[in-house]
């Protein structure tokens, strides 16, 4: 479960950004941007920070996670398509393999949303 680590490494980011601020905000919503292609579970990732945020500054802090769909580009048709994820990843009408991945890789903090004297800002 990869899902573990990539908790680990998001915990240790936002602490980071967290202990470098002048007043430390409460946090309320970390906003996730996660690609298909990254085989990352969403629900799997929302347990291992739930279970590893406990008793911690980011304790029932939110995690917001938008998924973004696998898309490829064939060169030899000159169109996008969506390949089935484990299933087939070749072009569907010529069945050349798939070499140019449009988005589907994605796994990055987007945003942070936390309160600062009284107001929300997004980071």
């Amino acid at each position: 479960m990869h899902e573990t680590d990539m908790t680990k490494a998001l915990i240790l980011t936002v602490k980071d950004w967290y202990e470098s601020q002048s007043e430390q905000p409460k946090i309320d919503k970390i906003h996730l941007v996660v690609g298909q292609f990254t085989c990352v579970e969403p629900v799997s990732l929302q347990f291992a920070f739930e279970v590893q945020t406990r008793n911690t500054f980011l304790e029932g802090v939110e995690l917001a996670i938008r998924d973004i769909p696998l898309i490829a580009f064939c060169h030899g048709c000159q169109q996008e398509y969506k390949p089935e994820i484990g299933l087939q990843y070749s072009c569907p009408d010529c069945k050349s393999p798939m070499e140019d991945i449009r988005s589907g890789r994605e796994l990055k903090i987007d945003r942070i949303e936390y309160s600062a004297q009284d107001s929300i800002i997004n980071c």
